[in-house]
């Protein structure tokens, strides 16, 4: 109680109340600036799973025609989109097993390396984040014609891994920056070979950012669709089937897969988060 009255007299002082408003002010602004963020961010997951229980046969909330679960049934029942998100899932599987030994022998690389040589393969080894999946795409088409090969399931594959090995580098690099170097010397020192050194010091470090890397390559390639696009030939991984189905008539089917991803997703979350707790509780 003694400490509250100066608190009062100096709120009600013209002085406190500026005060206290230039304190609040930061807050408010960050609390609008969250709220706006996390609407614009679920909102349209929101409608979409809105629509996915409307009677309706376009995804849409308004008019509500009914609460229906047929468009699961619907989903169930169609095998070309099954087919389609088979596919995506076989081409990520595939472009993770390309771009992660590529993107962790390119950081492994650019670590090595001082001075300007390293700025200029960085600058090199980055350029296809910046490059647009349609160019991507095109060139993978032209090259590989070339030798014969014209576009399908490996051809996507190799051209997502043109690019997505460099999210990989980039992670790869970030936590190699900073592992501590003379780790290794003294591993050398001991006797143990290269491969020892990177079978037991360094690939245990980086086990974090080759697991995120490989989510990051996965989750790239399963959405991609700029570059899939102009190498895909007869084959049709789900963006472009979806797309595709927007053009000629897309149903709340599609929302039903949506939602069903978004739970895994969210499911699988909890449980990598609740497993790195249960890791982290156990004494050690």
């Amino acid at each position: 109680m003694a400490l509250e009255a100066p608190v009062a007299a100096r709120l009600n002082t013209p002085k406190g109340g500026l005060a206290t408003i230039a304190e609040l002010l930061p807050r408010i602004i960050f609390a609008i600036y969250m709220i706006l963020f996390f609407t614009y961010l679920f909102l349209p997951l929101a409608v979409m799973t809105a629509a996915t229980f409307n009677t309706s046969k376009f995804p849409t909330v308004t008019p509500w025609l009914g609460t229906t679960l047929q468009w699961f049934e619907a989903l169930w029942a169609d095998q070309a989109m099954w087919k389609a998100l088979r596919l995506s899932v076989l081409i990520g599987i595939c472009v993770i097993a390309i771009a992660l030994p590529i993107g962790t022998a390119a950081a492994l690389f650019l670590t090595s390396l001082e001075g300007r040589a390293r700025t200029f393969f960085y600058a090199v080894m980055v350029s296809p984040l910046l490059t647009p999946g349609v160019a991507i795409g095109i060139a993978t088409l032209i090259l590989w014609r070339q030798a014969g090969v014209g576009g399908g399931l490996w051809l996507i594959i190799l051209a997502q891994s043109s690019f997505i090995a460099a999210y990989v580098m980039l992670m790869v690099i970030a936590r190699l920056q900073r592992f501590d170097r003379t780790l290794e010397e003294a591993a050398i020192g001991l006797g143990a070979s290269r491969w020892m050194v990177f079978r037991r010091i360094l690939l245990p470090y980086l086990k974090p950012s080759l697991l995120a890397a490989m989510l990051i390559a996965f989750l790239q390639s399963f959405e991609n669709y700029n570059t899939t696009l102009f190498v895909r030939g007869t084959e049709t991984p789900l963006t472009v089937f979806i797309a595709t189905k927007v053009r000629t008539g897309l149903t709340p089917a599609v929302n039903a897969l949506g939602l069903i991803l978004i739970v895994l997703t969210i499911v699988a979350a909890v449980a990598l988060e609740l497993s790195k707790r249960s890791r982290a509780a156990k004494p050690a």
